[in-house]
């Protein structure tokens, strides 16, 4: 127990540590007991599985990565009825992917506590759209509570579980991205996860299997208990009025309500706030009590007016003579800040803006950019190098979506995972261009092998890289089914890419190094003068990995430098190829050697040879 304890998620009870409010999330899963975990990796909720699985195994309970949120969705469902606690977490756009036994589940139930976890990503920091998950709370009649800081993320996971319990339904824990990030000291509680035995499986098709006429009755049975959900919302210990009784009032949850309460202190006024912790059911009693006496109120929330919809609701249903501002004052888009809480606040209190709360200002724009060494940027360099304008490139979610930013240009197109695929299938029966997409190796065992079939059974025409660098590297580095790691770290089989592609029906399958953009090259062109679905697979683990083991292994990583005499200045490493390792010295190429891994992909790109390893 006591190399248990140096991990700050497995101190003791009574014991604080300073926890991201991902890792507070994962401490209140093994406080409440859980059993299995289930994911799949996306910013900003990826600390919780990553944190799970670095304890899993230390106290018994099954962790896995699974291939997309469907089936973690689907593996912590069951393991739930089965008898055991479970939590699935993901990013907003997973709920997305796993909507669909995600809305049976509410008609299912659970035997066991079940938490589902969805992390919405306002302004867009890692996504391609900002949704609000709120709304799925109300489509599937899953309760749902909403955290504000870290500490709360824990206990609510604890509340979570119970509620799932006393209700025998998953419930949503919705955090958003500050909630997820962000850091406080956490007081701990008793950790429950003490390993688990397997469950006898209790038949029951009348609940279990959803066909028409159980799934009729099952519809009631869930709108009964969405009935004692909303007893269990009046008392939810997170709803709670803070500050001095006034006739103006602030309804707010989750990230909103700090910025709120940061508005209000700015103010120098004593305005109410009312901050409501379970948002589904919302606890109406306790809304109509706080509306009693008020004349004004000013509904803070991040994105959708979820809230602010249902306080004019009430407002109308009981005929209250209440004035009501939200979105009318507060963006329904991106992050809310305490300096637009605050504007919006004295524009409608009518006191003047006197106070910045900006704290950021004039900061320089940082576009991301591929790592030094990053393989795949030797591959958008090769194909833009070939066709340039001349084609279009649907790409997809990964890393390699930064091909579409200046210089490579290389991503015409993009949905969502594994979009890459199934877009090029209709934009082959659509255009006359030639079609090169991208995709990832997480990505293509996540979305894009029905996609790949799909294309192969409608003869589809394009190329497509399937970018492999042997991890999930934009979330992490986590494992997925082509490494041959699971998440408990344990050895198992390797899921080959290109023998799932073949098993699909793809006739031209080439494997390439993309560090040998000679080969690299002469393979694209050739896949050019060939027809139909053509996939070449650029395989070599990702940079950071790679330098990882080497300094874990004491080996050294030596740099390249340009020779300045044979440089001529043309910039094509720098503009074309671009490198981040690479900047321009004195008019000629230069080489940051404490930046650059040593790919020497540079090399093979100078047309001078003014490129060399460091002697």
């Amino acid at each position: 127990m006591m190399a248990m304890e140096k991990d700050p998620l497995l101190k003791p009870a009574g014991e604080v540590a300073l926890l991201m409010g991902n890792e507070a999330i994962a401490r209140g899963a093994i406080e409440a007991g859980i059993c299995v975990a289930s994911t799949y990796p996306g910013t900003p909720s990826s600390e919780i599985a990553d944190t799970l699985s670095r304890i899993a195994a230390k106290l018994g309970i099954y962790m896995e990565y699974s291939t997309n949120e469907k089936v973690a969705m689907e593996v912590a469902g069951s393991a739930a009825i089965a008898g055991l606690k479970s939590m699935v977490s993901m990013k907003h756009v997973g709920l997305n992917v796993a909507a669909d036994p995600f809305m049976s589940l509410a008609y299912t139930g659970v035997r066991a506590g079940m938490v589902i976890v969805t992390a919405d990503d306002p302004e867009c920091f890692s996504s391609q759209n900002e949704q609000d998950n709120r709304i799925y709370s109300i489509l599937s009649g899953m309760p749902m509570i909403e955290p504000s800081n870290p500490q709360e993320a824990k206990d609510y996971t604890v509340l979570a579980f119970e509620i799932s319990e006393k209700l025998k339904l998953p419930v949503i824990l919705r955090t958003t991205t500050r909630i997820s990030h962000c850091r406080m000291n956490v007081k701990l509680g008793e950790i429950e996860s003490k390993g688990y035995e397997k469950q006898t499986f209790k038949k029951s098709m009348q609940e279990l299997v959803l066909l028409p006429a159980n799934a009729r009755v099952l519809h009631r049975r869930l709108l009964q208990k969405l009935k004692e959900a909303r007893k269990i919302s009046e008392a939810f210990p997170g709803t709670k009025v803070v500050g001095e009784e006034n006739d103006i009032g602030i309804i707010s949850s989750g990230a909103a309500f700090n910025y709120a309460m940061e508005a209000v202190k700015a103010t120098s006024e004593k305005i109410p706030v009312l901050k409501i912790g379970m948002t589904n059911p919302l606890p109406e009693e306790t809304i109509l009590d706080f509306l009693e006496n008020k004349r004004l109120v000013i509904v803070v929330e991040e994105l959708s007016p979820f809230l602010e919809n249902y306080v004019k609701k009430l407002i109308a249903e009981f005929k209250l003579d209440v004035e009501v501002h939200g979105k009318d004052v507060i963006p329904e888009y991106g992050e809310l800040n305490p300096s637009i809480v605050y504007e919006a606040l004295a524009k409608i209190i009518g006191k003047p803006v006197k106070i910045n709360l900006k704290t950021i200002e004039n900061v320089p724009r940082r576009p991301p950019v591929m790592c030094p060494g990053c393989p795949h940027r030797s591959v958008f360099y090769i194909v833009r190098k070939v066709l340039g304008d001349k084609a279009i490139y649907p790409t997809d979610i990964g890393c390699y979506t930064l091909g579409a930013l200046p210089p490579y240009m290389a991503g015409d197109l993009l949905f969502c995972m594994g979009s890459s695929i199934g877009t090029s299938s209709g934009l082959s029966k659509a255009i006359k261009e030639p079609i090169v997409a991208f995709i990832g190796d997480s990505t293509f065992y996540h979305a894009g092998i029905p996609a790949l079939i799909n294309s192969i059974y409608n003869k589809a025409e394009f190329i497509l890289f399937v970018l492999d660098n042997r991890t999930t590297a934009m979330t992490g580095h986590q494992p997925h089914p082509g490494t041959g790691i699971t998440g408990l770290g344990e050895r198992t089989s390797e899921v080959k890419i290109s023998n799932i592609v073949k098993g699909c029906g793809v006739k031209y399958v080439k494997t390439v190094d993309p560090y040998d953009l000679r080969t690299l090259e002469e393979t694209f062109r050739d896949a050019l003068n060939a027809s139909g679905v053509r996939v070449i697979i650029a395989r070599r683990e990702c940079a950071l990995l790679s330098v990882r083991r080497k300094i874990k292994e004491g080996k050294q990583i030596k740099p390249y430098r340009v020779d300045k005499e044979k440089c001529r200045g043309c910039m094509l490493c720098v503009k074309q190829f671009a490198c981040p390792a690479i900047t321009v010295k004195d008019g000629k190429a230069h080489i940051n050697e404490r930046l650059c891994v040593g790919c020497g992909v540079c090399a093979q790109v100078c047309p001078f040879n003014a490129i060399g390893e460091v002697k």
